[in-house]
């Protein structure tokens, strides 16, 4: 099956002009890249362009074969996203509306596991317990590891397969502890966006 993000990546790739200002846009230092479902998807099939991303794996159906629309509770762990930074040990519930989820490495390439090591997971799947869920329906896809988000070698790229923008007011969630104002969890993300602009 053809994922709407790999079609989006593919008319990058087939393309030269296109495909040059990506590249050119992705070896600048000064940008960052924030890619959220579909956008993750097609982050990693343009992998090939990204600094310090060719261990990424592609995004595939689902494991349940069901399009999965829910909340779900993410950890954050140590990474090195420039979006993430100061949110490490976080967990956090985000939104999650995706068929096609679940991260699928090559046979003989690295795992999850390797990239969490490197520093390149920013997000994980986690059950009610806090532990890194591996099953239905903590883990929406079937991912390995709970991988929910990846993040470039130099952390200025950063693909999430949950939306993190449909729950970042505190009003956006279905509960909140007492203490939360008007901002949720998620805002810190859009402003480390703007800490890292400058």
């Amino acid at each position: 099956m053809l994922g709407a993000g790999e079609g989006w990546a593919k008319s990058i790739l087939f393309n030269g002009r296109a495909r040059a200002e990506f590249e050119a846009f992705f070896a600048r230092p000064q940008t960052f890249t924030l890619g959220v479902c579909n956008g993750c998807q097609m982050l990693s099939a343009l992998k090939e362009l990204v600094p310090g991303a060719a261990d990424w794996p592609r995004f595939v159906r689902n494991r349940s074969e069901q399009y999965e629309a829910r909340l779900c509770l993410v950890r954050i762990p140590e990474s090195r996203s420039v979006l993430l930074t100061g949110m490490h040990g976080s967990i956090l519930p985000v939104a999650v509306a995706h068929g096609e989820g679940r991260a699928e490495f090559e046979e003989r390439g690295p795992d999850a596991g390797a990239l969490a090591q490197q520093g390149l997971v920013t997000l994980q799947y986690v059950d009610n317990h806090e532990n890194t869920a591996v099953r239905h329906p903590f883990n929406p896809n079937g991912s390995p590891l709970g991988l929910a988000g990846l993040c470039s070698a130099d952390g200025r790229v950063t693909s999430l397969m949950p939306h993190p923008e449909r729950v970042f007011r505190t009003v956006q969630n279905s509960w909140a502890p007492a203490d939360w104002r008007e901002d949720g969890g998620w805002m810190r993300l859009f402003r480390n966006a703007r800490v890292f602009l400058g």
